[in-house]
């Protein structure tokens, strides 16, 4: 394979595993003379089965040529915090007691930051948790939030 178009295929790897994060902000961490600095960026992912519900996520991303050239491998750390941002409802009718809410690739192929959406029916709340997993080996660092739901809100769970 030719060398030229490895930076190529990278960046489109790295496209394939993009959900639909909304960026809000974010903050340079370590200054990069060739290539983006490191940061830590801010985004909003809707829940896609209970709208009105919006967890934002604040993660480290790795700067430099790697990391404009989506080789670089992001760290295990991040924090999220969810909350309700408009009426509540249940698009897909029942949700499961527990289920990945979404993925994204932080390194090019082995490692991807994961949100879990896992129901607390006892509290009438949806529970949120976010961790890193690899191939081989996992992470355990992590972030939970909760978003207590209205009274009188029933959870459809399957």
């Amino acid at each position: 394979m030719k060398k030229h178009l490895l930076p190529i295929i990278a960046l489109l790897l790295a496209a394939c595993g993009q959900t639909g994060a909304e960026p809000i902000g974010e903050v340079d961490t370590v200054f990069k003379l060739i290539g983006p600095d490191h940061k830590i960026i801010v985004e909003a992912y809707d829940d896609p089965k209970v709208s009105g519900i919006t967890c934002y996520l604040s993660r480290a991303k790795t700067g430099g040529l790697k990391g404009a050239f989506g080789l670089a491998e992001d760290r295990a750390e991040a924090s999220i915090a969810c909350r309700q941002t408009g009426p509540i409802a249940f698009n897909a009718g029942k949700v499961e007691k527990q289920e990945e809410m979404f993925n994204e690739r932080i390194s090019l192929v082995f490692k991807k930051l994961r949100v879990i959406r896992m129901v607390d029916v006892k509290r009438n709340a949806l529970v949120y948790l976010t961790y890193s997993d690899r191939v081989i080996e996992g992470y355990p660092q992590n972030s939970v939030t909760a978003v207590p739901l209205p009274a009188g809100t029933v959870l459809p769970l399957k």
